[in-house]
């Protein structure tokens, strides 16, 4: 499996799985998403999705407090 095909998978199959499917992701005003940010390209290693920097949720951005980060 891809990196891609997995980040699919975990992304759109779990919103399917969850009645979201008709909600994709897309960043514009007025649209429901939650953002994380990593610290490399999840494309190239999707292991770098195990160390995220920080989560956007709702109007809250949420820090590690372990790194201060």
């Amino acid at each position: 499996m891809t990196p891609l095909q997995a980040i699919h998978t975990a992304t759109v199959h779990a919103a399917d799985l969850l009645g979201q499917c008709e909600k994709p992701g897309s960043i514009t005003p007025g649209e429901f998403a939650d953002l994380i940010a990593v610290a490399g390209d999840p494309f190239k290693d999707v292991t770098v999705l195990e160390r995220v920097v920080f989560v956007m949720q709702g109007d809250g951005v949420y820090k590690d407090s372990a790194t201060g980060k």
